[in-house]
Parts: structure tokens; C-alpha cells; sequence
């Protein structure tokens, strides 16, 4: 019996969550990754082409592996091809294709009749051709994650030189150009067994200034009924219904037009702190469900009577980080409070405008969201990061 994790770098997702996980669970478990060499010691690992399922299967067939999984976007449609080439519970691939190709989601849910979000590829090489009503629109890699190589352009002009920015960093690259979709950006958490899906609930994100999509604060907000009723419609389109899912939509005029969907947990930390704030092993879930669990065995709470908020710490300029506070984790009145480094000091990083960016991640868990805030806003005063450029 043996748990593979396939998987490209490091992430706190398998090293703070999945490998626990699976050790409270008692599976030895095995990484699949084709960069062995930057896992940590004591990580089993073993070297695998990744992107390749043939390869996938190849090395976990042996020891008949109980579950496969990943929580890589990059991922996601290779395992799920290998999982059921190994008999396994596991993901629709062609809703992990759908999900991943941000023009082909689109298209699956305006075929569905669903929502219309005008959008264009613009293939490797090709001239940028939009019409001047869909401006202001986003430019974004297809396959796209973090926000990366993600503006807002106003004009023609702008759209152009965006694309030329990208190319020089990624040549080969189909691009998106589509209307921006403004709006309070949100999320909806969702873990399904295949059958039945279930809402964990949802964030509300606030941005950064534009032209980048930077996410630098987070604050619990569940979904109400209708936005709920509307996204499990948009999910169906798209096939999703197993494992772990992340989607990110805007709600204008009472209608749900989703950003994009991440057939995945959540990440950049927001993951652990959903398990935190739920208090349930939620790693060992999603492992449960690779395991054929009914999704009804999980015991899922209805809901949560505490307060999240989380913010990221970001980098204002290229250089290197200096000082920085260590982890740090307290209690102000009645809520949990935590810092994260997410960059060492010493380390000297390009200014991106994306999570790259990041320098650490603040979070608090109270009873409600002003006391959160105070809270929050009480720790970040105390404490300080110097980037020297």
C-alpha cells in the first residue's frame, strides 16, 4: 500500500499538508517529480517525467499504489489520466484539460449557455487582433497560474506591448486576451467523491493596484445560496465534482462570471489556514476521497462560527530582503495570530506585481471580523521587513 504524490518543486501544500497527512493516515507515500534534487531530506522521492501519464504509471504500477493525486495546476490532467489507467479513483481528465485551458473553460460554459466572456487566443508568434469594444480587457497565459504574466490593458497599445513583455519571458506561450470582468473578486472552495459536491465555503480577495492582479488580503465570506447554485451549475459544465477545486468568480448584477477555476486546493498557504480555521484535517480528507471515499464519510462541518482574515506581505521593489521577522505564532485577546515567512532573508528577487512577491503571510482566526482586523493590524505594526535594492 502506497500514497504517490506527483508533484514539480517543493510546496508548504505537500510538505506542511499532504505528507502529515498521509502519515496520520498510515501510507508511506512517494513524490513523483522530475526535480528530485530539490526535495528536502526525508522526503521519499522518486524521478518521474511528470507531464508524461505513460511515465506516471510506469513508475507507481509496481507497488500497487493505493491513490494518486497532485496539487500542481501544471498537473493535474497527467495524473488524472494515469490514476485511471491504474484502476484508481481520480479526476476527470478532460475537466482537468478544461480546467487548466482557460479558452477552452470558457468556451464549455458558454456552450452550457451559462455565461458569454468574449475571448480571443493569441497563438505564439501572432499578432494581437481584438476588437476595440472589448477593452479594457486581461491578457494572460493560456495555461496560466498565479496570476503570473496577468494584465489589465486599456487600449490596443497597451494590449501590444503587454504581449511583447510576455513574449520575451515566455515565446512559446499561447495567449488569452478577454473582458475584464469587474467586480469584488471571490472564491468557493469546494471537495467532491465524484457523486456529490460539497461547499467548504469562500474568501473574499482584495487586489492590489493594477495593471497586476496581486492578491493581498483575504477575509472568510461563504458564498450566499444563489452564487453557490450558480457555481455548481458552471462546474458541471466543466466536469468538476472530485477532489479538491478552487474557483475565483465576480458576482455583477446578481450573476456569477467566474475568473478562473484551479482544480485544486487552494494555495499560497490559504489551504492550511482553511484547515485551521475549519479545525478538521482537511489533507487527509482530500487524500480519503483519492482513496474511494464517500464524500458523506468525511463528517464536513455546515458551518463555521469564527472570522479569517489573512494578508500577504508583499515586496514594494526588486533587491534583497535584508531583515525579516521570524515565525511567529500568538494570541491577542480572543484570536490566533500567525506570521509566515515565505522568502529568507538574504534572498534577492525581481519585483513581479505577482505572489512571487510575497515576503510573508499574516493570518488571524477570531470571533468576528473586526476583532480580527484590530488584531492583525496590531502584529503587522510591530513588525518590519527591509529590502535593501
Amino acid at each position: 500500500m502506497r500514497l504517490y504524490l506527483t508533484a514539480l518543486n517543493p510546496t508548504d501544500a505537500v510538505l506542511d499538508g499532504f505528507l502529515p497527512a498521509a502519515a496520520s493516515l498510515g501510507l508511506p507515500t512517494t513524490v513523483l517529480t522530475d526535480r528530485p534534487g530539490e526535495w528536502p531530506a526525508g522526503v521519499r522521492v522518486a524521478r518521474c517525467e511528470v507531464r508524461d501519464p505513460a511515465a506516471v504509471v510506469a513508475a507507481a504500477a509496481p507497488t500497487r499504489p493505493v491513490a494518486l493525486l497532485s496539487n500542481s495546476d501544471h498537473l493535474q490532467e497527467a495524473t488524472a489520466i494515469a490514476a485511471r489507467k491504474l484502476g484508481l479513483p481520480g479526476k476527470d481528465p478532460d475537466a482537468a484539460r478544461l480546467c487548466k485551458d482557460k479558452a477552452a473553460a470558457r468556451r464549455a460554459i458558454a456552450a452550457a449557455g451559462l455565461d458569454l466572456v468574449r475571448t480571443l487566443t493569441v497563438d505564439p508568434g501572432a499578432a494581437p487582433e481584438v476588437p476595440t469594444g472589448m477593452f479594457p480587457a486581461v491578457v494572460k497565459p493560456r495555461e496560466g497560474v498565479a496570476s503570473e504574466d496577468a494584465y489589465l490593458v486599456a487600449d490596443h497599445a497597451e494590449l501590444v506591448a503587454r504581449v511583447a513583455e510576455i513574449r520575451v519571458r515566455r515565446p512559446d506561450v499561447a495567449l488569452v486576451v478577454e473582458e475584464y470582468l469587474s467586480g469584488e473578486l471571490r472564491t468557493f472552495e469546494t471537495l467532491g467523491d465524484g457523486t456529490e459536491l460539497a461547499s467548504l465555503g469562500g474568501w473574499r480577495t482584495g487586489l492590489g493596484p493594477p495593471p497586476t492582479f496581486t492578491e493581498e488580503s483575504l477575509d472568510w465570506s461563504p458564498p450566499a445560496e444563489l452564487a453557490r447554485t450558480q457555481l455548481r451549475a458552471r462546474l458541471d459544465a466543466l466536469g468538476v465534482g472530485f477532489g479538491a477545486c478552487h474557483t475565483e468568480y465576480v458576482v455583477s448584477d446578481d450573476q456569477v462570471r467566474l475568473i478562473e477555476v484551479n482544480y485544486r486546493l487552494i494555495g499560497d498557504r490559504m489551504d492550511l489556514i482553511l484547515a485551521d480555521l475549519f479545525g478538521v484535517p482537511l489533507f487527509e480528507y482530500v487524500i480519503r476521497l483519492h482513496l474511494g471515499e464517500p464524500l458523506a464519510a468525511l463528517g464536513l462541518p455546515d458551518t463555521v462560527d469564527r472570522h479569517a482574515r489573512v494578508e500577504y506581505v508583499c515586496a514594494d521593489r526588486s533587491g534583497r530582503l535584508v531583515a525579516a521577522p521570524g515565525p511567529l505564532d500568538t494570541v491577542h485577546g480572543d484570536v490566533r495570530l500567525s506570521c509566515h515567512p515565505l522568502r529568507e532573508v538574504g534572498r534577492t528577487a525581481e519585483h513581479t506585481g505577482t505572489n512571487r512577491d510575497y515576503l510573508a503571510v499574516l493570518h488571524g482566526i477570531g470571533p468576528d471580523e473586526g476583532t480580527v482586523r484590530q488584531s492583525l493590524a496590531a502584529l503587522r505594526g510591530d513588525l518590519q521587513w527591509t529590502i535593501v535594492e
